[in-house]
């Protein structure tokens, strides 16, 4: 079981955190291997989030690939930027720490301090199984249509951003 300890209860700014740890998944199976060790061992979270609400916000990022959102669209600048400018070099170099949720689409894909490091491995597992198993992808609210590739690649840059921000001891 993890343990995690967080240098303070302030909200981190994420965009200034130094020490996070360097990732590169190349399979849906790497996020899990990772995540398990990080639950297995001691680690230190340097960002806000407890590595359950990060392994659930994870997984309901898979589920939403697969099941689709009614919360609609992000807003038509922020889909221009994503998909014309943005899009290539996420999908390749990944995501850069500091972007906020906000609203309902944040009380959708974020779970709450509750979510303990079993139950959030648990619907990562379960997520990544799905993955693999279902071929269907819906639109991201963002990017778009993506292929089954693109989804899986978006996935695991998604998981590198998060998982780097827990650093075992």
């Amino acid at each position: 079981m993890s343990t995690a300890t967080a240098a303070s209860d302030t909200p981190v700014v994420t965009t200034k955190v130094t020490g996070r740890r360097e990732l590169r998944f190349e399979a849906l199976d790497d996020i899990l291997a990772d995540a398990g060790r990080l639950s297995a061992s001691h680690v230190r979270a340097l960002g806000n989030w407890s590595l359950g609400q990060a392994t659930g916000h994870l997984a309901r990022a898979m589920a939403m690939s697969l099941d689709g959102t009614t919360l609609g669209r992000a807003p038509l600048p922020i889909r221009v930027l994503l998909r014309y400018v943005f899009k290539k070099r996420i999908l390749t170099k990944g995501m850069r720490p500091g972007f906020n949720l906000k609203g309902p689409f944040a009380q959708y894909i974020v779970p709450d301090a509750t979510c303990s490091t079993e139950q959030g491995l648990a619907q990562l597992r379960e997520g990544i199984e799905r993955l693999k198993r279902e071929p269907q992808r819906y639109p991201h609210p963002a990017f778009g249509s993506l292929t089954r590739e693109e989804w899986d690649q978006l996935h695991l840059r998604h998981a590198e951003l998060h998982l780097s921000f827990f650093v075992p001891q």
